[in-house]
């Protein structure tokens, strides 16, 4: 043990500081140096003995090596948004490549989120930089991400026992901006449906009356479809559990009136897979609708809102979403200034019920004294 291991503090007392096979071994000894470099020695012995579970020695694996294994075997296996987490792992590589679990610390992913923060990228669409198009930061969202995509590994290697301890278990996410709400009026409703092609309206119709999620609505199965007894039923839906929805009219028709010979109700004619994504025909319809700042996922958030706004209660609502909690459903529940504008006229109608017009109503104050201004 050398004599760097030892350090005195303030109070003229000695401790030892020091790491073994990653892990943080600090203890205090006492006030004499004398007896503090006899403990020392003394804690040699005990760390050759094997107390701190250091006698057999596990081998050493590279970050990389790890996260491939954690890839394949627990988040392709359990996680339906694997495809998330191999984007944040190969950030992750870059940085962490050539490092042994044992040497990755909670220092070293501070330096890791302080390096993304730095970090510049291009919008999505762009596929390389134009005079006019500027590179913007990374955001608070993407990095937390890979953070969380980091934490789990980590803890996957500790259950693993490839490691003791996650460094990552403290480390604090940056805060995020509140995500921008968007809920469609229904002018804008007619709009996009009125600019998008046949098989997107289908797509926009079932959204905007079942709340229905992207993936829930694109591997929608035919076999999963009742039309005799009006019922969508999700199978594999993001919160695991599944559920019945049921059809109102403007669904049912959509459904009915399209091909059934085929396993996918939205299916590619040529993989006979299900189509992948809609997004292009999607931003297409938008623009021409003169839509900004439109997602898909808000549609999600204006078919809660409008059933919200029809009287439907929360619970019902959350039902129907697929939610675990009805906290949940609350953040898609938006009052529209049309509803709040109802609310207080509602106010108004109370009154007259009352008898009592809500403008003539006399407001008595006690006599103030006139020495009170003097």
């Amino acid at each position: 043990m050398k004599q760097k291991n030892l350090k005195r503090d303030g109070e003229g007392r000695w401790w030892i500081d020091f790491r073994c096979k990653g892990r943080r071994i600090r203890k205090l000894i006492g006030p004499s140096k004398r007896e503090a470099e006899e403990r020392v020695t003394k804690i040699k012995a005990d760390i050759l003995r094997d107390p701190y579970g250091y006698g057999q020695k596990r081998p050493e694996i590279y970050f990389e090596d790890h996260a491939k294994e954690f890839l394949e075997l627990y988040s392709k296996q359990n996680k339906r948004s694997w495809a998330r987490d191999e984007t944040s792992l190969d950030h992750l590589k870059k940085f962490f490549k050539g490092k042994y679990l044992s040497e990755i610390s909670a220092e070293s992913i501070e330096k890791y989120k302080a390096k993304r923060k730095a970090d510049q990228v291009l919008p999505a669409r762009k596929k390389k930089k134009s005079k006019n198009e500027e590179p913007r930061l990374v955001s608070p969202s993407t990095i937390n991400r890979e953070l969380a995509c980091l934490k789990t590994c980590l803890n996957q290697a500790v259950e693993w026992e490839k490691l003791d301890r996650n460094p990552a278990a403290k480390i604090k996410k940056f805060r995020e901006p509140n995500a921008k709400e968007r809920i469609l009026t229904i002018g804008e409703m007619k709009r996009l449906l009125a600019e998008a092609g046949d098989e997107l309206r289908s797509v926009l119709v079932i959204a905007l009356n079942s709340g229905m999620r992207k993936n829930e609505i694109l591997s929608l199965r035919w076999k999963d479809v009742d039309l005799i007894k009006g019922f969508i039923h999700i199978a594999d839906s993001k919160s695991g559990r599944c559920r019945d929805i049921p059809m109102n009219g403007l669904t049912f028709e959509t459904l009915h009136a399209m091909d059934r010979q085929r396993e996918f109700v939205f299916e590619s004619p040529k993989t006979r897979a299900p189509i992948p994504d809609v997004k292009g025909s999607f931003l297409r319809a938008c623009r021409r609708a003169e839509i900004k700042g439109l997602r898909f996922h808000d549609l999600r958030h204006t078919a809660a809102s409008r059933m919200v706004e029809a009287g439907i209660d929360l619970v019902t609502v959350s039902k129907i979403l697929g939610h675990a909690s009805i906290q949940m459903t609350m953040r898609y529940a938006h009052p529209t200034p049309e509803n709040m504008r109802l609310a207080v006229q509602k106010l108004g109608e109370a009154f007259k019920e009352s008898g009592q017009k809500a403008d003539t109503v006399e407001v008595r104050l006690p006599a103030i004294p006139l020495k009170t201004f003097n």
